[in-house]
């Protein structure tokens, strides 16, 4: 029988009287890249706790490769391996001691192959030896991935991987984290970087105030988005279009069309009322444009 990959059924859970999770159903599929975006507070590292067992559900339930996260914890935590967001570490460690003990704790000897695979992949190697107190945030950042694979878990959970991150590790870890998808891991990835979501993920599930907002592949979320966006710099736009409008910081517009088709109207519209167009710039609506219209009640 072939099971998924992550199963999360009508999951709720409530701190005080804040309701975190209002009921999330969604499925992972076995070898997905799969992202869970949402703004601050809608429930995300709520729900990956739940699936890590370090928080318990009010109700609902939740399955990893099939084992439920209370009734066999061990296995459903064997199978999982989670970059949290915090910096969380043991500063009387050496990094490759870290990732020792963190094999250790499942039972892994003998790891010393796939750990020098780990620090060369994360650019560790220097600081193999090194204590952990003595790396910058963006070193510990990299031992907590390594952590998280260490004892190789099928189904691989990154919250916020690259937040304070430089360029040139982000691009190296998800060369990395593209190899393992290949190789056949599920990775689910929470991110605020969405160009990210964007490029990585096969499919999104958007949580809005503890409920699955939005469920569907990439694609599909852009191409029911359909259309272009316009940015124009100028000191008014047309009377017809303000209510299609978002103004910037800068004081520009953002416009959204149906289609390249409108962008004409647009123009003729400024050269009808004598408007000047200080700056123009035409897009292709991406990710961040839809999470912004779902986020706001549009449709998307």
């Amino acid at each position: 029988m072939v099971t998924h990959a992550v199963e999360v059924k009508d999951v709720a859970r409530r701190f005080g009287a804040v309701q975190a999770l209002a009921g999330v159903d969604l499925t992972v599929e076995r070898g997905e890249f799969f992202g869970l975006l949402g703004p601050n507070g809608a429930g995300k590292t709520t729900l990956i706790s739940i699936i890590a067992g370090l928080t318990r559900a009010d109700r609902g339930r939740v399955r990893v490769l099939g084992h439920d996260v209370v009734a066999a914890f061990r296995d459903a935590r064997r199978s999982l391996g989670v970059v949290p967001q915090e910096l969380v570490f043991d500063p009387f460690f050496t990094v490759r001691e870290t990732l020792e003990f963190q094999a250790g704790y499942f039972g892994l000897r003998d790891q010393s192959a796939w750990i020098d695979e780990i620090l060369r992949h994360l650019d560790l190697t220097a600081k193999a030896n090194a204590n952990m107190r003595s790396l910058s945030g963006g070193m510990k950042r990299r031992v907590l991935v390594g952590q998280a694979l260490v004892h190789k878990p099928p189904v691989i959970v990154l919250d916020e991987p690259t937040a304070g991150v430089d360029v040139e590790l982000r691009q190296s870890l998800w060369q990395f984290v593209r190899k393992l998808n290949r190789d056949g891991h599920t990775i689910i990835l929470t991110t605020h970087y969405l160009e990210e979501a964007e490029t990585l993920c096969g499919r999104i599930a958007m949580l809005k105030a503890g409920r699955v907002v939005a469920l569907d592949s990439t694609h599909n979320l852009l191409a029911r988005a359909g259309g272009i966006t316009v940015r124009v710099v100028a000191a008014r736009l047309p009377a017809a279009w303000p209510q299609r409008a978002a103004r910037e910081e800068d004081g520009g517009f953002r416009v959204g069309l149906g289609s390249y088709a409108e962008l004409e109207g647009l123009l003729a519209a400024f050269r009808g009322e004598g408007i000047a167009i200080n700056e123009l710039a035409v897009e292709e609506t991406d990710l961040e444009q839809v999470f912004l219209n779902i986020m706001k009640g549009d449709s998307p």
